[in-house]
């Protein structure tokens, strides 16, 4: 479903992500791991459209999607959270989630909504319904009326999946999505993460520092360091090895921003 092929970005001399190439299929989801500055947000960056690639191509159901621009990889099927987080700040929590929903449908639909302006009001109530239960599921139902802008960090991290779920991507590509939760707040997202993973025709990958969680979760795991795959297998394997053993050692608890 998704490909990476010598996947390549430099920043002036230095080489972040260095000739990567990596398929994913449908029904799995791959952690990607690596130390404090190893190139993981990098290399979904570049994936997802955030960066251009110096070198290599990322392929997505087999079309070549490196030079497509970010909104254009996620029309395609390409989800990423942080892409989603509060697309009107000022409306509500229901409101940005049914919007999502909408845009869903209607880029479904381009054909089907020409010269019928009044189905959009007669599938209102639906979107609104599907927004109420996706809210639910992410235990953001008892917020829908808050102005999203105005949610603390763990729910804003909520909103983001929410949206993730509500636009329904081929791919989904979660950034460490239990960064900043508090202990009770972790497993609802990762519960969802579960559910997701469990529809087969879905990709997930999930860039994560916390290894229970991505022993848990994880059908592979792909290890990145100084930009370089480094490591790739069943999970127990990876985590056993001395590549990721010393990779980890003196690991900052932080992700790298760059």
């Amino acid at each position: 479903m998704l490909e990476t092929k010598n996947l390549t970005i430099r920043f002036g001399g230095h080489v972040a992500v260095d000739s990567v190439s990596c398929a994913f299929a449908p029904g799995t989801l791959t952690a990607i791991v690596g130390p404090n500055g190893a190139g993981k947000t990098t290399y979904f960056n570049l994936i997802s459209g955030q960066l251009p690639a110096s070198e290599g191509q990322v392929l997505l159901a087999g079309e070549d999607i490196t030079r497509l621009p970010a909104p254009t990889r996620t029309h395609k099927g390409l989800g990423r959270a942080f892409q989603l987080t509060q697309l009107f700040p000022n409306l509500s929590v229901q409101e940005n989630v049914r919007l999502a929903v909408q845009a869903r449908e209607m880029a479904r639909g381009a054909g089907h909504w020409a010269g019928h302006l009044f189905s959009v009001w007669l599938d209102r109530k639906g979107w609104i319904d599907e927004a109420q239960q996706i809210l639910e599921a992410v235990r953001l139902a008892d917020k829908r009326e808050a102005p999203a802008a105005s949610l603390p960090h763990g729910d804003q991290r909520k909103l983001e999946v929410a949206l993730l779920i509500a636009l329904d991507p081929k791919v989904f590509m979660f950034d460490e999505p239990t960064a900043g939760m508090s202990v009770d707040e972790v497993p609802v997202i990762l519960d969802l993460i579960r559910e997701l993973k469990s529809r087969r025709d879905r990709l997930i990958l999930l860039v994560e520092h916390k290894m229970d969680v991505v022993s848990e979760l994880a059908d592979r795991i792909i290890v990145l360091n100084n930009g370089q795959l480094v490591a790739d297998g069943e999970p127990a394997a990876v985590i056993a090895s001395p590549v990721v053993q010393q990779a980890y050692l003196g690991m900052a608890p932080e992700e790298e921003t760059t």
